[in-house]
């Protein structure tokens, strides 16, 4: 088990992240004073469809369960993220308006990332590190929960689901991840109405269904030293926090 502490602080720094991106984004046009008039794109919530894109950042972690597994040489083995890793993403927007406070999202895209493995012996101590990279094709779609405009802002939940396909080259390491994954997220974010377009920060937290984690191995059936971590785990579960900018 990792040290809730370590999900706490991690959670906490995306959080705060949010906040400032929330306060930056504001603007004399974005956050008018009583009595001002101005109202950007007043007309942009009563369209159908919205079109846009996203960039953002994330973090990737895995949930390891374990079996107690022995070696034949009394070894036992733990595994655990020690630290977490920033990736990259970016996809398109497509929005369909389903009622004055509902859309429906899609936003397919793209998820570079990386999470850096630690295993661990429990008697000797002795410590393997696994860099495992990763290229997610996701295929995400939310419902869009919003709250009543407040001038030039407009704050928002989400839930959905998301499906991700690994497109990385896959290596002969001591864990391999399964290519397909599905996962529940939950966000929190608000839309801004400026002059010309409409910005969306968003923090969304994206919980893993499946185990990821590949049993079969018979690449490995010959490199017991290696197939060791494998067996010393019942299944691996990937969560996700991503900080997203959408443009609409």
């Amino acid at each position: 088990m990792k040290p809730l502490h370590r999900h706490i602080d991690g959670f906490r720094i995306y959080i705060a992240l949010f906040l400032t991106a929330v306060i930056l984004s504001c603007s004399p046009g974005t956050m008018a004073k009583p009595g001002d008039k101005i109202l950007n794109r007043p007309y942009a919530d009563l369209k159908r469809w919205h079109l846009g894109f996203s960039v953002g950042m994330h973090v990737q972690d895995l949930s390891f369960t374990h079996n107690g597994f022995v070696t034949p040489d009394g070894e036992r083995w733990s595994v655990e993220i020690p630290s977490f890793s920033p990736g990259f993403c970016v996809s398109v927007l497509g929005s369909l308006r389903l009622h004055q406070y509902l859309e429906l999202r899609f936003t397919p895209g793209m998820y570079f990332g990386n999470k850096v493995t630690e295993m661990k012996e429990y008697h000797s101590g002795k410590t393997q590190r696994q860099d495992i990279k990763s290229a997610y094709v996701a295929v995400p779609a939310d419902l869009k929960i919003s709250g009543d405009r407040l001038r030039n802002v407009r704050p928002y939940l989400s839930a959905g689901a998301m499906a991700t396909f690994d497109i990385s080259k896959k290596r002969r390491d001591p864990l391999l991840l399964n290519t397909a994954d599905a996962y529940l997220c939950v966000g929190m974010g608000a839309d801004f109405y400026l002059p010309f377009f409409k910005l969306n920060p968003e923090i969304k937290f994206c919980f893993g269904l499946t185990d990821v984690l590949r049993h079969n191995r018979p690449d490995l059936t010959d490199d017991p030293e290696t197939f060791k971590i494998t067996q010393s785990l019942k299944k691996v579960k990937s969560n996700m926090v991503v900080l997203t900018f959408y443009f609409e």
